[in-house]
């Protein structure tokens, strides 16, 4: 890896129907996932609609995994390894979304698993599809969830209308107090036209401070290299 190098950053989507094998394997990938070089940051997520952010979102079929490599060669390296094959033999589908980082801020689990991020503009990397892809990822204060869950469904009421939405999903290190969400957009301007068009984002955004609603938080938008697979029988 060269000093200053941006990450390559992959979420897989896996769809099974045996839940409580995938629970397993929720519980032992992420040790093993450690031992893998070239890997700077990784979480085993689950996943859900994001349409509360309560424990009914959740999608029991549906896990994920959000990894960030030195670079592609050390994704490519390790696509075979124990972890993911495991998955991939245990489930029916797999999505896979390659990314880099353009603009990244805030933490998870006290890191910054995207920096150093791209100063080019989205859409200037060597291979790219022109599309982006958001992530957001909280830590919620207790004593501010609620304040927090009424906040949501007229924003996600916004995300779903907007035109240019491939993909929404809630994604989660527990069912409660550790959430976040990953969207996939056609291009930058329609997620833009989501961030400043939507009057309950931009009033969510502007109550985030005053509200105290995050003990922890971040916020990520990247350029999408290459989409693959399937998520419920549809390409994205």
């Amino acid at each position: 890896m060269s000093a200053g190098s941006v990450p390559h950053v992959e979420l897989r989507v896996w769809g099974t129907d045996r839940v409580l094998p995938a629970l397993g394997r929720m519980a032992t990938g992420g040790p093993r996932l450690r031992r893998t070089p070239g890997l700077r940051f990784a979480k085993l997520l689950g996943t859900g609609s994001a349409r509360t952010f309560t424990p009914r979102d959740a999608d029991p079929h549906h896990w994920a995994l959000l990894t960030v490599w030195d670079d592609r060669a050390a994704a490519a390296a390790a696509a075979g390894c124990p972890v993911l094959r495991s998955w991939s033999r245990a489930s029916h589908e797999e999505l896979r979304v390659a990314m880099s980082p353009v603009r990244s801020r805030g933490r998870w689990s006290r890191q910054e698993p995207f920096a150093p991020v791209g100063e080019a503009a989205v859409g200037e990397a060597p291979v790219g599809t022109g599309a982006v892809a958001s992530i957001t990822r909280a830590r919620l204060r207790p004593t501010r969830a609620l304040s927090f869950w009424r906040a949501v469904p007229p924003v996600v009421e916004d995300l779903t209308a907007t035109p240019g939405l491939r993909l929404a999903l809630g994604i989660g290190e527990a069912p409660i107090g550790l959430q976040g969400t990953f969207s996939l957009w056609d291009s930058d301007a329609a997620l833009r036209a989501f961030a400043h068009g939507s009057a309950a984002h931009r009033a969510a955004v502007r109550r985030t401070e005053p509200e105290r609603w995050y003990a922890e938080e971040l916020f990520a938008r990247l350029a999408v290299v290459d989409v693959e697979g399937t998520y419920e029988g549809r390409t994205v």
